[in-house]
């Protein structure tokens, strides 16, 4: 089999592009999560650090909490909001993996009670005789109906 053929069944397979599929749509997802935790959950996190501020106008500016030693700044708000982006999504894929492996699960016996069900009808009927058998039965019969 050459290089191209081998590439093109294992790129082809259900299993790669399901994978191509969930990373598209996670990536996706991730920018609405960071969007979340930038645009809300950060905000708050300033706020509840002391790290909120008002502008001239009197709106309230946040910043993330930080702090500084000796001159070096350290933004632990952004590290709250990258932990909390992470759980964000680590929840949503388990959710939607549990969802998916039940879902499967489902199947997978109903597939399995169909083809036992098959099975024991199949082994319930009585097999029919062969053409054989009946034409061989129709001349047993009318041998003894002659004599």
């Amino acid at each position: 089999m050459s290089l191209l053929s081998e590439f093109k069944e294992f790129a082809l397979k259900g299993n790669v592009m399901d994978m191509a599929v969930g990373v598209i749509i996670g990536g996706a997802f991730s920018t609405i999560v960071t969007s979340l935790t930038d645009n809300f959950i950060t905000p708050l996190i300033g706020l509840a650090t002391g790290g909120a501020q008002k502008d001239e106008n009197g709106v309230i500016q946040t910043v993330a909490g930080t702090f500084n030693i000796k001159g070096c700044e350290f933004n632990y708000g952004a590290f709250i909001s990258a932990v909390i982006n992470f759980l964000i999504i680590a929840l949503i894929l388990f959710l939607m993996l549990k969802a998916i492996n039940t879902a499967t699960a489902k199947a997978s016996a109903l597939a399995a009670a169909k083809l036992k069900k098959e099975k024991e009808e199949e082994a319930a009927a009585p097999a029919e005789p062969s053409e054989e058998v009946k034409l061989l039965t129709e001349i047993k019969d009318l041998l003894a109906e002659k004599k």
